[in-house]
């Protein structure tokens, strides 16, 4: 799919995605600073639907949900980011390595 096909997509996208979330605000008890990760996933997706390698749509849809899940389970962030440093470091470390393979 040429470039200006795919952005047309994905700010169709982004659009009809803000809309949904802006109307949830409006008409249910949540409010669109509970549900703006899902903006997030659908910007991961968007990218993921061109390329499902592509690390950067990976990371845009796995952010989204880690706040989603913070947002709606309460999650204590501060009490596991000792983690957070090492983890990112391994999982760029395969990253690199699945790279080098292809």
């Amino acid at each position: 799919m040429p470039n200006e096909k795919r952005h047309i997509l994905t700010g169709g996208l982004i659009l009809i995605t803000l809309g949904v979330l802006i109307f949830i605000s409006k008409t249910s008890s949540y409010s669109f600073g509970q549900t703006w990760p899902i903006l997030l996933i659908v910007i991961g997706i968007s990218t993921l639907i061109y390329k499902i390698k592509a690390i950067e749509g990976w990371f845009i849809a796995t952010v989204g949900v880690i706040f989603l899940f913070i947002e709606f389970y309460g999650f204590d962030l501060y009490k596991y980011s000792q983690f957070i440093l090492p983890i990112i470091l391994v999982l760029l470390g395969v990253y690199v390595l699945m790279k080098r393979k292809h």
